[in-house]
């Protein structure tokens, strides 16, 4: 479902409005004057207000049929992050209303504007609860930097709607409709065509389900022709058993989300157009159910990918880099890419690494893992660099086949790390990233722009460095 709240733009505060949001910064003072029978400064001073991004003093004003209110907002340093933080309480403190007018405080608008519709992002199936806001009336803002706050927010809020839908309706079949619903082009191999072109990593992941595996892809093309070519490559695990190496119950209860990579990278090309990118893009969305059945491939199978790189099998639950391989293959083989990104809920190892705060970024290339991380710290889904170390490769040596999908043994550990050393096998010689978002793909609170469920995280990323 996207974000119902409308956003519109006017160049004053409207008369008798109902419910007026005002900034003021950390000297107590309101970007304008208000007549609230009492000095400001000093009704903030009552509060203890400091300022900080998220304080929201709420003041009752008199209008002529009854009252209104005022919302004081602190903006903090005025930073883009502050401003997010400043946006998205608002937001969250205005739920079950109708229209809040906003004074846009100075700095981004596009972040404010982008924050304030994420917090009011909900996805519940049945009787919804208290709903969100419905109007945002921003006063004074530059209206391009609001279309495109908006146009961000709504392309994250595709993403986490994708990953939040349950597997009862969601398979790569679903997927790939709802690839097809985007406004570009977009080619879907079904079984038989992954079976013609050799595509064995995808096939053997969907062996095990009655819902058969698709890879799709979606292509953007910008208005003046582009020489430069960017691959983005998702996991699209619509769910994940972990296959015959079933994963415990507590640890499967989220597993509708295991293709929030996949997610991210429609989402993106979708909103690619109205952002006015400069760059040609092709997504790949590696798409299977993995689940157990007397069909499914198991623990000592050997598969050929795409390419013809051999894979011995010794975790089914470590299927996410199978699918990847493949269409990191394609890509390199057949796209012909100046770079290429993959994003995916890879590894748990991540989450022990990183939290839920940063995502992670393995790079070939030190200009591109420069480049995604500045987008990152930009657009406030933020990447920490992590290592590809070298010494770590023997764990994916296989006595029968090229390489195995996870180690046998515990020599190395660093799951996250030997994950991305397998997935460096298939992408070829090129500038080659790899976004592992198992920590920051879900949230486990309705806090700032976060709501429970689906996050979304890697749109705003992938969105603030294929613009820039």
């Amino acid at each position: 479902m996207p974000i119902e709240t409308t956003a519109s733009v006017v160049a004053d505060v409207p008369a008798d409005v109902e419910l007026l949001a005002v900034p003021y910064a950390a000297e107590l003072a309101p970007a304008v004057e208000l007549d609230l029978h009492v000095p400001t400064a000093a009704l903030l001073a009552h509060y203890d207000a400091k300022g900080e991004a998220g304080e929201v003093v709420e003041v009752p004003v008199a209008r002529a049929d009854g009252v209104g209110r005022v919302l004081l907002y602190g903006v903090g340093d005025g930073s883009p992050r502050a401003l997010r933080k400043a946006a998205a309480a608002l937001t969250r403190k205005v739920k079950g209303r109708q229209a809040l007018v906003v004074v846009t405080p100075e700095g981004d608008v596009t972040a404010f504007t982008e924050a304030a519709l994420l917090a009011a992002y909900t996805f519940k199936i049945g009787e919804p609860g208290k709903p969100a806001v419905r109007a945002l009336t921003f006063v004074g803002a530059d209206e391009d930097a609001v279309r495109r706050g908006q146009t961000v927010a709504q392309a994250v809020a595709l993403a986490r709607d994708l990953t939040n839908t349950p597997a009862s309706v969601k398979n790569p079949l679903w997927l790939a409709e709802r690839a097809a619903e985007q406004d570009v082009p977009v080619r879907v191999w079904d079984e038989e065509q992954l079976q013609a072109d050799g595509f064995g990593g995808i096939l053997a992941v969907g062996r095990g389900s009655a819902n058969p595996p698709r890879l799709i892809q979606l292509s953007y093309t910008p208005p003046e022709p582009s020489d430069r070519h960017v691959v983005l490559v998702g996991k699209g695990i619509t769910f994940d058993s972990g296959g015959l190496s079933l994963k415990p119950n507590e640890n499967m209860k989220t597993q509708k989300t295991d293709m929030a990579g996949g997610a991210v990278v429609i989402a993106v090309i979708s909103a690619l157009a109205r952002l006015g990118a400069p760059v040609r893009v092709t997504g790949l969305v590696a798409a299977a159910e993995n689940m157990p059945s007397g069909t499914a491939q198991r623990p000592s199978d050997v598969i050929k990918h795409y390419g013809g790189r051999t894979v011995e099998v010794l975790n089914t639950d470590a299927e996410g880099r199978l699918v990847l391989a493949d269409a990191l293959a394609y890509a390199d083989a057949e796209l012909d890419p100046d770079a290429v990104v993959d994003i995916a809920t890879l590894t748990g190892a991540i989450t022990v690494a990183l939290g839920r705060g940063y995502g992670a970024v393995y790079a070939t290339d030190d200009d591109l893992a420069k480049g995604l991380v500045e987008a990152g710290q930009a657009s406030d889904d933020r990447l920490w660099r992590m290592p590809l170390i070298d010494d770590y490769a023997p764990a994916l040596e296989s006595s029968i086949a090229d390489l195995a999908n996870v180690e046998s043994g515990s020599t190395y550990g660093a799951g996250s790390i030997t994950a991305a050393l397998f997935l460096r096998e298939f992408a070829g010689k090129r500038p080659w990233a790899h976004l592992d978002i198992a920590g920051v793909g879900r949230s486990t609170v309705n806090e700032g722009v976060l709501t429970k469920g689906a996050t979304g995280f890697g749109v705003r990323v992938l969105l603030e460095w294929l613009t820039r």
